[in-house]
């Protein structure tokens, strides 16, 4: 349901077969460096064969773009924005926005309302790629690697650190794990932003501030690893998707204002400017996302970036066939139009459906999700099913589906091998925060969020799910049908099997 299904954390809103290709070659997977500062016990990992890294300075293979000093910006509106705010944080004015908009009154603006926003600003970021994509994305670069295994070699508060999440008590390598997974970002990169803002491997007393607040997001709401890690890679997943999929042109600092993001980078770099930029100032933030300020603690770590670049996205990569998610018959509803995938800064993968039964709420429904392709399933707890499409038994490579809100009793079992059309669960409101029983569903291809409307499109049984420029309005179409996303049980959103 609009604004209710984020799967996971605190209202922060995977996955298909290779479609008959191999999955990608790790390319090079380096030996364990040697960490001043942080103890890095016992033998280095085993490197797969592979041709020697590149150098760091080398341009990632990922696809760049050229941002112009002129244009717009999409920007969606947000309780208590005005006109004259907005036009502070681009460097623009009012009028300008208006006119640009075919405004005729600056008075009424409202919440999810889209503006293109003129960019008037002076200011620019660094232009050095700092990591490929394949390091932000939970893919095939991170095969290789063991978050526990990891953390075992280091001799910080990381090592011995425990939380309680959803129940369940986690060492801090399963917490960085777990927010890996969900999130789709590569821990390695969660684990370097986890030393750099908080000393977490190398102290075994960070001070209270930094126990507290690791990632450097002071808010009472985030206290603890689960949760500030939780936000720190929904932002990094903002600013990997919204350049990539969103037309995202700037960065945005704690004090509101603005940079254009500068010409010539990668959407992997990006995302670690757009999270850099979140907790600073302007200032700090042309130190800590130049070469000399986090990427000093990333390559005492792990090395060079660029030795675990990876494929993520091929040119020709297609959709395999999906069908809808429930028995023929049967009719649910489009509730969701394409939305975050986990977190409201992924891409905008999924799509929600709810069943013709049981009143709105969080009441178990007795209707049975099913599978809308066949699989492996490596992941089912939480309210979670995540699906393996290539059985290859890895869910950062190829595709892999992810139902969320699935109910706890009746849920397919991990391990499991499916069939289309196979049940997988009832909906309900387990796992994340929801506010009606639904269906949410989401895909990946070697660990990047696919945007249900963008280039490869949602599509099942012949249903193409089409976006609009703001999360969770969207449509279905199929032949002269045309379903349109809505809260609501209506005719203009019912979908037949």
């Amino acid at each position: 349901m609009k604004k209710s299904c984020f799967a996971g954390l605190i209202g922060l809103a995977l996955i298909l077969a290779a479609c008959g290709q191999p999955p990608p070659t790790i390319e090079s997977i380096g030996p364990r460096p040697s960490v001043t500062g942080i103890q890095l016990k016992g033998a280095a990992q085993a490197t797969p064969e592979g041709p020697t890294p590149t150098p760091f300075d080398t341009p990632t293979p990922d696809p760049t773009r050229v941002v112009d000093a002129a244009g717009t910006e999409l920007y969606i509106v947000q309780h208590g924005d005005t006109f004259s705010g907005i036009a502070g944080e681009f460097g623009t004015t009012p009028e300008e926005i208006a006119q640009t908009n075919g405004l005729t009154t600056l008075s009424l603006i409202h919440p999810g309302d889209p503006l293109n926003v003129p960019l008037k600003l002076d200011r620019v970021g660094p232009g050095a790629k700092l990591i490929p994509d394949s390091e932000l994305v939970y893919g095939p670069g991170t095969l290789a690697f063991d978050s526990a295994a990891f953390v075992d070699r280091t001799n910080g508060y990381l090592k011995t650190y425990t939380e309680k999440v959803d129940g369940a008590t986690l060492t801090g390598a399963q917490v960085v794990q777990r927010v890996a997974e969900q999130f789709s970002v590569n821990p390695r990169l969660l684990l370097a932003l986890l030393e750099y803002r908080g000393q977490w491997l190398s102290s075994k007393t960070p001070n209270a501030d930094q126990q507290a607040y690791p990632l450097g997001y002071r808010n009472a709401g985030f206290q603890g690893l689960y949760l500030q890690l939780g936000r720190t890679a929904n932002r990094l997943n903002d600013g990997y998707y919204g350049w990539k999929s969103r037309g995202a042109r700037t960065v945005r600092f704690q004090d509101y204002s603005r940079a254009r993001i500068a010409s010539g980078l990668n959407a992997g770099t990006v995302g670690l400017q757009t999270l850099l930029a979140a907790d600073r100032t302007y200032d700090q933030w042309l130190k800590e996302a130049g070469l000399d300020g986090f990427m000093t603690t990333y390559r005492k770590l792990f090395g060079e970036p660029f030795q675990y670049s990876t494929s993520i996205l091929p040119a020709d990569v297609q959709q395999p066939e999906l069908t809808l998610p429930w028995t023929a018959g049967e009719t649910w509803y489009f509730s969701g139009g394409p939305h975050g995938g986990w977190g409201s800064g992924s891409g905008w993968a999924a799509i929600d459906f709810v069943p013709d039964q049981v009143d709105i709420g969080c009441l178990t429904s007795d209707r049975w999700v099913t599978a809308i392709a066949a699989g492996v399933v490596l992941r089912s707890k939480n309210g979670e099913v995540v699906v393996d499409l290539d059985q290859d038994g890895h869910e950062q490579t190829g595709w892999t589906i992810l139902y969320m809100h699935m109910a706890e009793e009746d849920r397919v079992a991990a391990g499991t091998t499916i069939k289309a059309g196979d049940r997988i669960g009832h909906p309900s409101c387990e796992g994340g925060v929801s506010s009606a029983t639904h269906v949410h569903l989401a895909r990946r291809y070697n660990g990047e969020w696919i945007p249900a409307g963008g280039v490869i499109p949602f599509v099942l049984d012949g249903w193409r799910v089409t976006g609009e420029a703001t999360e969770y309005d969207g449509r279905l179409v199929k032949d002269d049908q045309v379903k349109v996303a809505c809260e609501c049980r209506e005719e203009k959103n019912s979908v037949t099997q």
